[in-house]
């Protein structure tokens, strides 16, 4: 019997399990271009061209293969709009009994693919190093799920980095070698842009015409097939991985992408695989090329972080996106849709999301992030929208990064403190400061930069559930050590901002 096999938007690998398990000979390639699927957040128009462009391409490479592909466009007529409704009509129209799935990468999909009428068999994704049954086996037992000790023992399995048992230069972690502030340089590499092809053009008006989601479609800049990721990989480790270590935590104005590697929406999207990735890094700093610090910060992130947040997902299951250990029920400001704010570093973070559908993980995480922490907003509306504003963001990959290490609302289950700091963290990494309308050093009154009181009200209202944390013990001395009036002052300008906020009043 003809069997269905399912292919996602962000499993574009001819490598993929449910492909590996399929008859080239008999089964039949299904993929589609749906508004199910577009729509299910407000997506940002640059990653649905991504995928769609991606999508097409990659059917062509498997026709090429000999896989007989039953391709669907956004546009045809005949369309369900659907993952659900294009599998039955093409059962229907195969006479197949059966559909073969690599498991997507979102509990909803999950869902919905067990609730259709045929028979569904979901396979393992095996894109990742570490398959979910052996992250639940190191999971098992554990009081804290640590990423450092995940990722050890993942340095250890694929040997990157490591001289036998022990890690190449003496440690495993450069963290201190790392992170600093950079500065503007004119000579710095800038990543690529890839100039639209006819198919891509082609996407971009389809998705013009129908999408009117938050963030400017053009100029589109992103590799969409194989060959453009993998030119995009060797650019970023012959000129940006250098500096990458330094300037991973930095910020600039105008400068969106410093040292970054921008690689996530190929990995994402099976354009690219964590392993040949980490090889050509490692590869670089074998030659001589690359210091170790900076090696090992980018590997650190890979088959570090991206596969402990991924086992994260899988082991908690789809409860864990109900999670908000600290009830935050404030709705998400308007300065995230592009509202006015006179906030420098939200300016520029929300900004380049609006323009680029990217910004890197200082500015999702110590911006952005922690300032929908500070404020309360309901963890559900900041994970929807990243969820909907980054073209690398897919709920295996951002849920935990958002609910988890963002807004603390597994309570602790990936952190063991909340990311909250003032604005003198941002000051420290960024210059934007310099001309913010706002003053960092100010701790008080109208021109204190908001992160300032909203800090402290934070601490406050939680400090049942944090005094008693080892790492945030000391800032709850500093707070009860400050004069009293002072305290009753910081207190109100928080809740001055916060009324603003909820007002839909500029901040």
């Amino acid at each position: 019997m003809v069997r269905l096999v399912l292919v996602l938007g962000d499993q574009l690998s001819p490598a993929m399990s449910a492909l590996r398990a399929a008859d080239r000979g008999r089964d039949v390639v299904v993929m589609a271009e749906v508004m199910g699927e577009g729509t299910s957040v407000p997506h940002h128009p640059q990653k649905i061209a991504l995928i769609l462009a991606a999508m097409r391409k990659f059917a062509v490479v498997l026709r090429a293969d000999g896989w007989q592909v039953a391709y669907c466009r956004l546009d045809d007529p005949a369309n369900s709009q659907t993952i659900q409704g294009e599998l039955l009509r093409r059962a229907a129209e195969h006479g197949a009994s059966e559909v073969l799935t690599t498991m997507p990468g979102e509990w909803r999909l999950v869902r919905a693919l067990e609730d259709l009428p045929l028979p569904v068999r979901l396979v393992e994704d095996d894109r990742f190093l570490c398959s979910q049954a052996e992250f639940a086996a190191w999971a098992k037992g554990r009081r804290q799920l640590r990423m450092e000790w995940f990722y050890r023992e993942m340095r250890r399995r694929t040997g990157l980095l490591m001289v036998g048992d022990r890690p190449a230069g003496g440690k495993w972690n450069y963290d201190h070698d790392n992170r600093k502030p950079a500065e503007a340089d004119l000579l710095r590499p800038r990543p690529r842009d890839f100039a639209p092809d006819p198919v891509v053009a082609e996407v971009l008006d389809l998705v013009e015409k129908r999408f009117s989601h938050f963030g400017r479609l053009r100029p589109f800049r992103w590799a969409t097939d194989r060959p453009g990721a993998l030119q995009a990989l060797a650019e970023f480790v012959t000129g940006r991985l250098p500096r990458f270590g330094e300037e991973q935590d930095a910020m600039l104005e105008g400068e969106p992408f410093l040292s970054h590697s921008l690689l996530s929406p190929y990995l994402n999207l099976g354009l690219l695989t964590p392993m040949e990735v980490c090889r050509a890094v490692e590869d670089e700093w074998k030659a001589g090329r690359v210091p170790i610090a900076a090696a090992e910060g980018f590997i650190r992130q890979i088959i570090g972080w991206r596969e402990y947040v991924r086992g994260i997902w899988g082991l908690q299951g789809p409860a864990y996106l109900q999670g908000n250990a600290l009830g935050h029920d404030r709705p998400l400001p308007a300065v995230y849709w592009g509202g006015e704010t006179r906030m420098s570093c939200m300016a520029a973070a929300i900004g380049q999301t609006r323009d680029l559908a990217y910004a890197h993980h200082i500015q999702r995480l110590m911006v952005t992030g922690n300032f929908a922490l500070l404020a309360g907003v309901d963890p559900a509306a900041v994970h929807e929208w990243y969820l909907s504003v980054y073209i690398d963001a897919f709920e295996w990959v951002e849920a935990p990064n958002t609910l988890g290490m963002s807004q603390f609302a597994d309570g602790g289950l990936l952190g063991s403190k909340p990311y909250v700091s003032s604005g003198a963290y941002i000051d420290r990494m960024s210059d934007h400061c310099r001309a913010c309308h706002y003053r960092v050093k100010d701790k008080t009154g109208e021109r204190a930069c908001p992160f300032n009181p909203l800090y402290w009200h934070f601490l406050t209202r939680h400090r049942d559930r944090f005094r008693s944390n080892p790492r945030m013990a000391q800032m709850y001395r500093v707070w009860d050590g400050m004069e009293a009036g002072h305290r009753q002052k910081v207190l109100e300008d928080a809740e001055s901002l916060l009324r603003r906020l909820d007002a839909g009043e500029a901040v």
